[in-house]
């Protein structure tokens, strides 16, 4: 049983295969937390975890007893205000001013499967004997606010799934200011603190630094999960690497504002809290009224870093991603955005989607432009029907032409936005997101629609499904070019404004929600200028994301390698585009453009009419190449091997294995040729030491203990005589 619960110690002890989460009811009746780490055999006691003795210079729960303080005591969901002095999970504003809560345990339920959380993505499961799930009431009996933990058991994926449901039971009304997800108090602060951060086209990238006293975050106010911080945060200890040592990982399955924070305190014990940002956040909670909070998915290790990101690997992909597409292999696909922009007719795109069947790609994608009078990004977004000077004979005839080719077709909206310059502003202005009286900021010339409000989302679902029923389309790429700014809702009373940002959240999980069941057979992929939502929660509805509109081969390698601390290769959209390349100005090989792109959801960007005879040859061979191994690239257990955000960096590697460990492919890549190198080997991880392999090109079998501990030496093996700048080796494993 992957749940017990010791009734005469009120102790609950979670388990995974290889992991122990223990918590217990404290004297007071609030919850403490005992351990959470490495899985312990279950005892009818774990009361020696748990001590407390009188500390100086603080205050105490009960009077006459100086001993029992929740300032030194670990606890399970905080609250401020009796004794403890760190930031609480949660806090409830009264109607009397006051802040202060008791909540208190009051019972609990043990159950096999797992609840769906009403208007939010989560995990979930298929069978309800692959997860268990723990609910843990409390109960505030001065307010008549009742919490439901939530705690997911994921026993053979060696993850937990927590969220926390705030209901008013009473009859006055009640203010969540802070709601967080999960909170996590850990005995030392012995960490580093491993986060995702970048901006606009270097999405993603690996920061690391040492915990000290004091309160360290990331966050996001931008209306989304944000390009410059992602909904994630490890803590590791010093000594772990890829491959060895103990780290601990949260990952919020939300799209919106978001904080992530470390708190270590004055006996250095470490709080680690994830959730809705509390920052300019507040819910009114009138009577009978409820509120969930986003899911927070835990993961453990003992293995380093790699083992952590395969767990979110393997949940992500197969109980978070749903859907015909969850499993199905992926199309290798063109987009026409690099190799037109907004400059294009019927003859041109279906020039464009001739040649490319003809090398081998799938589907089609008609990217931004096909609308309105959309000929640069001042105009038109929101008046979502064909521009009738570009596509004379509509979207539904262009589609029709291009899946007659043997193709699928595929289409770009931005659902979310508006431009001045279009039909939908000029009809309703008021549906903008902004405050009277104030001067409108843009971004792209855009503004951003009031998804808070229902009959906003109705209308733009009315005129995407509309198109998606007309015409023969298998692939909706959803943008999102810009950030929240004057944040407020023409529909929203005053006591509501600060609930904008989460309801406009919810508006767009319904449209996805909406869409895709409407919709089942069309692969969504999420955009947002790139990275900037590239989140668990947007995995739930669209099971791949372009990953940065940053392309470039060697750009993409630390943005890739940083994307998959956390997420799949099959979520990643990586393409192949031209040279220069149109972000960085860098000229790098069509091999090794190729050689980076195939570990992800594969494709091209860029004309492929102005290649050359014998580039057409090189990239049908990619494709077949591509389309041979994408299963294995998808599905398989992905292991980093060499870091570009190592002190060098200058080599990056990385491997994918198949489940049963009789294939394989491992991407080898160096920024800079160097004079003089010496020898060069490269260690291969996740084989089977006991089989002997064959890689292609080489004229050797290898046995897989030989590959990962000896390594193959790249200077005898390599396929090119001289490396140049930005160069790179791909080689296919396959079981003797």
């Amino acid at each position: 049983m992957p749940i017990l619960y010791n009734d005469a110690t009120r102790e609950f002890h979670l388990q995974t295969e290889k992991v122990s989460y223990i918590f217990s009811v404290l004297e007071n009746d609030q919850l403490g937390h005992l351990y959470y780490g490495k899985k312990l055999r279950h005892r009818d006691s774990f009361e020696r975890l748990f001590h407390v003795e009188a500390t100086p210079n603080t205050a105490c729960v009960n009077e006459e007893d100086l001993v029992f303080s929740l300032d030194v005591i670990k606890q399970e969901y905080p609250a401020y205000g009796t004794t403890d002095f760190r930031e609480p999970a949660y806090q409830v504003l009264q109607e009397d001013g006051s802040r202060i809560t008791n909540l208190v345990y009051q019972d609990h339920q043990i159950f096999e499967g797992k609840k769906k959380l009403e208007g939010l993505p989560a995990t979930y499961v298929e069978t309800e004997d692959e997860a268990t799930t723990l609910e843990v009431y409390l109960y505030d009996k001065e307010i008549d606010v009742e919490v439901r933990l939530s705690y997911t058991v994921f026993e053979q994926l060696n993850a937990i799934a927590r969220s926390a449901q705030f209901i008013n039971r009473g009859h006055k009304d009640v203010n969540l200011t802070r709601a967080f997800s999960a909170s996590i108090d850990l005995p030392d602060s012995d960490f580093e603190m491993l986060q995702l951060s970048g901006s606009w086209a270097r999405e993603r990238h690996i920061k690391n630094r040492k915990l000290v006293p004091g309160t360290q975050s990331i966050s996001s106010t931008r209306g989304t999960s944000s390009a410059q911080q992602n909904p994630f945060l490890a803590l590791k200890r010093p000594e772990t690497t890829e491959h060895q040592g103990e780290v601990y990982g949260v990952s919020l399955v939300y799209s919106g504002n978001f904080l992530a924070q470390v708190e270590v305190d004055h006996y250095d014990v470490t709080r680690l809290m994830i959730g809705i940002n509390p920052f300019d956040f507040n819910w009114l909670l009138e009577s009978g009224e409820s509120f969930q909070t986003p899911e927070v998915v835990m993961v453990y290790s003992t293995e380093g870093l790699n083992r952590l990101s395969q767990t979110f690997h393997r949940l992500y992909r197969t109980r978070l991603a749903r859907g015909q597409w969850r499993d199905r292999e992926r199309p290798v696909l063109i987009n026409n955005w690099e190799a037109t922009y907004f400059d294009f007719d019927e003859e041109k795109i279906f020039e464009l989607a001739k040649s490319s069947k003809e090398l081998g790609v799938e589907l089609f994608v008609l990217d931004d432009g096909w609308f309105g009078k959309r000929d640069d990004d001042t105009t038109s977004l929101g008046d979502w029907f064909e521009d009738e000077r570009k596509l004379p004979n509509g979207i539904t005839q262009l589609a029709k032409d291009i899946t007659g080719l043997g193709m699928e077709f595929g289409l770009w909206f931005e659902p979310e936005m508006v431009s001045k310059a279009s039909e939908l502003y000029k009809t309703h202005p008021d549906w903008v997101i902004h405050v009277p009286n104030r001067p409108m900021s843009h971004g792209r010339n855009q503004f951003v629609l009031d998804f808070s409000r229902q009959e906003v989302v109705d209308f733009i679902h009315s005129l995407m499904a509309e198109v998606l029923r007309d015409a023969p389309i298998s692939y909706v790429k959803w943008d999102m070019n810009r950030y929240m700014t004057e944040i407020g809702s023409l529909d929203l009373p005053a006591n509501r404004q600060r609930e904008v940002a989460h309801r406009y959240i919810l508006g767009v999980y319904s449209l996805y929600e909406r869409l895709t069941t409407e919709f089942p057979h069309v692969l969504f992929e999420s955009c947002a200028g790139g990275g900037s939502r590239f989140d668990p929660g947007l995995l739930h509805y669209a099971p791949q994301g372009w990953t940065s509109d940053d392309t470039d081969a060697v750009e993409r390698l630390k943005i890739q390698y940083g994307t998959s601390l956390v997420y799949p290769l099959s979520s990643m959209g990586a393409h192949v585009s031209a040279v220069p390349n149109h972000q960085v100005g860098r000229r790098t090989s069509l091999e090794t453009r190729a050689n980076v792109a195939y570990f992800g959801a594969f494709g091209y960007e860029l004309d492929v009419t102005m290649m050359t005879d014998e580039e057409k040859e090189r990239v049908k061979e990619q494709i077949a190449f591509y389309k041979k191994n994408r299963a294995l690239i998808q599905q398989g257990q992905f292991y980093r091997i060499e870091s570009p955000f190592a002190e060098d960096g200058n080599i990056t590697s990385w491997m994918v294995v198949s489940d049963d460990q009789n294939e394989a492919i491992l991407g080898y890549y160096q920024v800079l040729s160097r004079p003089n190198p010496g020898l060069t080997r490269v260690f291969f991880k996740g084989l089977n030491p006991e089989f002997e392999y064959t890689i292609d090109g080489i004229d050797a079998t290898f046995y897989g203990d030989e590959l990962m501990g000896a390594g193959l030496q790249l200077n005898r093996y390599r396929t090119n005589e001289h490396p140049a700048d930005f160069s790179s080796i791909v080689y296919k494993l396959k079981r003797v």
